[in-house]
């Protein structure tokens, strides 16, 4: 996936991609470990599904001392909402056009 939305729609695929991401964004920075604690998947998981966060733009990663804390991003979700906002005002436009054919006769 070489486009970001292709790379943050994939991310957010996963439900636990954005469990992870509402606890970094309810809690600020955490680490690996304490988002594992927190979820029914081994650290190692979080780990991974980590690395595809951070690979879309949706976290950052910065060590702390011996620590990886991770944070949320917020530039590549507005983005890619900007972009589903676009795109329904797109359809809107189209629908209402429709609408106004069908109405017309």
């Amino acid at each position: 996936m070489s486009d970001p939305a292709d790379r943050v729609f994939g991310a957010l695929a996963d439900p636990t991609r954005r469990a992870l991401l509402d606890l970094m964004a309810e809690q600020g920075e955490a680490t690996a470990t304490s988002l594992a604690g927190r979820l029914p998947v081994s650290r190692q998981a979080v780990v991974k599904h980590l690395a595809v966060l951070d690979a879309a733009g949706l976290v950052t990663a910065a060590r702390v001392g011996r620590e990886v804390r991770y944070a949320v991003r917020p530039a590549a979700l507005d983005a890619t909402a900007r972009w589903m906002s676009a795109l329904a005002s797109d359809w809107d436009r189209r629908l209402a056009a429709i609408k106004r054919i069908a109405e017309d006769g």
